[in-house]
């Protein structure tokens, strides 16, 4: 097998994007990653990752999980994920620690709304679960409630009041885990209050 069949093999067993490092591990040179790419045999998406030439098969939702594998599919994204929302983002709304504000700016490929999340309230409610057949991080339906009370500012009314009467009806909520969370981001009076109006109303 020749260095061409043998990258082309390696960025189809790495679902269709391949690192440097990936190349490197099967024996190819990084000059000869440049001279591959040069002569057309494959396509470099951006430093370091690298993918087939005329490759359309790409999603959003695979490049997000190479680029940004420490972020997590929060508040309108996760809104639309779960069916609280008719409206398909035009962005992906991403949860990334305060760190990463590099790696989301370098990114180019498609759109991200990006909410920088204090380390303590990062891991609250996250979970992993299927986009398109890809898995991605994601903030479950009680995290993703209590983000829509903390960016309130950032919904308009019709998003925010749609997402807080699809959860009150969604047979898979956990109200323990929404009071949990809410109390751990300091969130719950605000929580609690438009919750009990609307589980008893």
């Amino acid at each position: 097998m020749n260095k061409k069949e043998i990258a082309q093999k390696v960025i189809i067993n790495n679902g269709g994007i391949a690192k440097t490092a990936d190349f490197v591990a099967e024996g190819i040179k990084n000059y000869e990653v440049a001279a591959l790419c040069k002569d057309g045999y494959i396509d470099r998406i951006r430093r370091g990752f690298y993918q087939l030439p005329h490759s359309t098969q790409i999603t959003e939702e695979q490049l997000l999980q190479e680029l940004l594998p420490q972020g997590i599919v929060c508040v309108e994204s996760a809104l639309f994920h779960y069916g609280y929302s008719d409206f398909a983002p035009r962005e992906w709304s991403i949860a990334v620690p305060r760190t990463a504000s590099r790696s989301v700016k370098k990114i180019e490929e498609f759109p991200i709304k990006a909410y920088y999340i204090q380390k303590d309230f990062l891991q609250i409610g996250k979970m992993a679960d299927s986009f398109n057949g890809v898995t991605l991080a994601v903030y479950d339906r009680e995290r993703t409630i209590c983000d829509c009370f903390k960016y309130r500012t950032k919904l308009d009314n019709e998003t925010f009041n749609k997402a807080v009467n699809a959860y009150v009806t969604d047979k898979n909520k956990n109200l323990a885990n929404l009071s949990k969370y809410a109390r751990e981001m300091k969130l719950y009076a605000r929580v609690m209050n438009v919750m009990e109006v609307l589980l008893n109303g």
